[in-house]
């Protein structure tokens, strides 16, 4: 029988022995907006000419504009750390402030 590769949670740094419990995650993040700007305010071409100026004034490098629409991680995390995900993941309860 193989030994089992070694594991490292990826959040907290901490080696995961082969006998121990771990959780796989993946993890996408995928922007989106449904609206640009209200309709009727301005006339097509100037929407468009204002959208241009904002894409030129972004980050020169391409890969920042990926990950600003699509981010997506993968990896291994430990049972400690997964209980700090799912808290954070978790809809608010009533009477929690929001986390922005």
């Amino acid at each position: 029988m193989a030994t089992p590769s070694p594991k490292t949670c990826v959040a907290c740094g901490r080696h995961i022995a082969p006998s121990e419990l771990y959780y796989r995650f993946t993890l996408v993040l995928q922007g989106e907006q449904d609206v640009l700007e209200p309709s009727g305010s301005s006339g097509t071409g100037e929407e468009l000419a204002s959208l241009m100026r904002k894409l030129e004034e972004g980050p020169e490098d391409p890969r920042e504009w990926e990950e600003q629409v699509h981010w997506e991680r993968t990896g291994v995390i430990c049972a400690a750390c997964r209980a700090v995900v799912m808290r954070t993941l978790a809809p608010p309860s009533s009477g929690e402030t929001d986390p922005h």
